[in-house]
């Protein structure tokens, strides 16, 4: 999972973007869209307590609604855990450590999704270039 949250984060934005490039509304490292963050709130973290506070806890206030999307701007262990809240609702299990192409065909289908400008290929250089080196 931490290697997916990675890897996302160097094809959403190469590790230089908080805010979407152009008029885009995606936030963050990890360019989740508000919609997105939102549902994720709403339709999931409302009936898993456990991990509302979990992901709350990393916020700018630990209690309470969770803070606005933009928050996913400035806090980057907050918008990582968002990240992993995002792939956590996907069906099916994680590909396994290091199998990038796994890790490419999800992120393609369930957080770029078919409708996205981004493939696979782009989820593998952008591996190569930012995470390989570190790990």
């Amino acid at each position: 999972a931490e290697q997916l949250v990675l890897g996302t984060g160097a094809v959403e934005s190469g590790y230089r973007w908080l805010h979407q490039v152009g008029t885009g509304p995606a936030i963050g490292l990890f360019q989740m869209e508000p919609a997105t963050y939102r549902d994720h709130w709403n339709n999931f973290l409302a009936f898993k307590p456990d991990l509302r506070v979990a992901v709350l806890s990393l916020a700018s206030r630990a209690a309470g609604d969770p803070p606005p999307p933009e928050e996913m701007g400035w806090n980057l262990r907050f918008a990582a855990a968002m990240c992993r809240v995002h792939y956590y609702r996907a069906p099916g299990a994680l590909p396994k450590a290091m199998d990038v192409g796994g890790m490419a065909a999800l992120w393609k289908t369930r957080y770029n999704s078919m409708l996205g400008a981004g493939t696979p290929d782009d989820f593998v250089r952008a591996w190569q270039k930012h995470v390989s080196a570190v790990l």
